[in-house]
């Protein structure tokens, strides 16, 4: 049983990578046998894995098959609306509650040189994720993790055009430098700054390339 879990949960990390990043693409026919075979893992881990993803709203589950959940315009515009909220308040909270290891951390990330644009949408994330970390509410971070998985989606569909990824990186210094000094308002401010003209860039590249439907 114990093994069992072990490999649901290698197998869920492995399918939310391949979905998030649209390796397998919205509204791809997910079939049990086949990515048992394919991933080297028994059947039944597979379909508890997929069942997660129903629940993370990643794959689809109509009254026949699964399928990767389809992308909408419209997608962008909820998502961006609750996490623009979730990460002012993941900035106060860090503000409030970061250990001297946190800041630590944070400052590394802002030190460290990315290549291509992946990477530094990567870098991103992990920023992101360890202003999370810094709140020391594990609920918030899960939340907060929840929706960068449906976000990465509708971020890859951009990827290609996110030649503004350095200058939203560079934000990141001003955000740590405002937690180290306290200051909770600065720290929301910049936060909300930022995540709102992501997305709103986002919204514009999905818009002008048409990459999906309203």
């Amino acid at each position: 049983m114990k093994m069992n879990k072990v490999d649901t949960e290698k197998v869920y990390q492995l399918l939310w990578e391949k979905i998030t990043s649209l390796e397998l693409a919205p509204g791809e026919i997910l079939d049990i046998a086949a990515l048992a075979n394919e991933m080297g893992f028994s059947q039944t881990s597979i379909r508890e894995a997929l069942s997660m993803l129903v629940h993370d709203r990643l794959v689809d589950a109509p009254p026949r098959g699964l399928y990767v959940a389809s992308l909408k315009f419209t997608d962008l515009e909820k998502i961006s609306t609750i996490r623009l909220n979730l990460e002012t308040l993941a900035a106060q909270q860090a503000v409030r509650n970061a250990s001297k290891d946190d800041l630590v951390i944070l400052s590394t990330l802002c030190e460290e040189v990315a290549g291509d644009t992946r990477e530094l949408f990567e870098l991103d994330q992990r920023f992101h994720q360890a202003i999370a970390r810094a709140t020391h509410n594990s609920y918030l971070a899960d939340i907060l993790d929840h929706f960068y998985g449906l976000s990465k989606r509708l971020w890859f569909l951009a990827l290609p055009y996110l030649d503004f990824l350095p200058s939203a990186v560079k934000s990141h210094i001003n955000l740590v430098s405002a937690i180290q000094e306290e200051n909770e308002p600065l720290a929301m401010e910049i936060m909300q700054n930022h995540i709102e003209e992501f997305y709103q860039k986002i919204q514009e590249i999905i818009k002008e390339k048409n990459l999906i439907s309203e």
